[in-house]
Formats: structure tokens, sequence, C-alpha cells
């Protein structure tokens, strides 16, 4: 939930920053700023999605899971599996 409060924060930051641009132009400082924002916000949301995936366990319409390996082999690790 906080998570979703931080992007919900930097998205509304950046949108303020956006419009900015759009009626007056940014300062310097205000570039950097809405490109760190970006930077950050994109790697939340990243960090966000892999969780997500990594969390996920995908079955077929015959009820056998179907999760690559790759991310079974995640999960193992985490602590998520017992198989």
């Amino acid at each position: 939930m906080a998570e979703s409060e931080e992007q919900d924060k930097l998205l509304k930051r950046i949108n303020e920053l956006a419009h900015k641009n759009k009626k007056e132009g940014l300062t310097e400082a205000e570039t950097r700023e809405r490109e760190r924002l970006r930077r950050e916000y994109i790697k939340n949301f990243r960090e966000a999605m892999r969780s997500n995936i990594e969390m996920m366990r995908i079955f077929d319409k015959d009820g056998k899971e179907v999760t690559p390996e790759k991310v079974r082999n995640i999960q193992r690790k985490k602590g998520l599996r017992d198989d």
C-alpha cells in the first residue's frame, strides 16, 4: 500500500512538471528533478512488476502447472516453493 502511495506522489509531481513545461517551461533544476523522478518511478515500477511475476504460478486449462522453470527457481530460492 505504501509503495502505491509513493508511486502516486511521484506520478503527481511528474505530471505537475509536465504541465508546467508545456505552459511556461522548466528551470534547469526542475528539469533535473523531473528526470530523477521519472527514473525513480520506472525503477519502482520494474521492482513491483518483477515481484508480481516472481510470485505468480501459471496453470494451463487442464490444471497442470506450466510456470517457467526460471521463475520456479527464483521462487525456490526465496522459499516460496516446496518442490
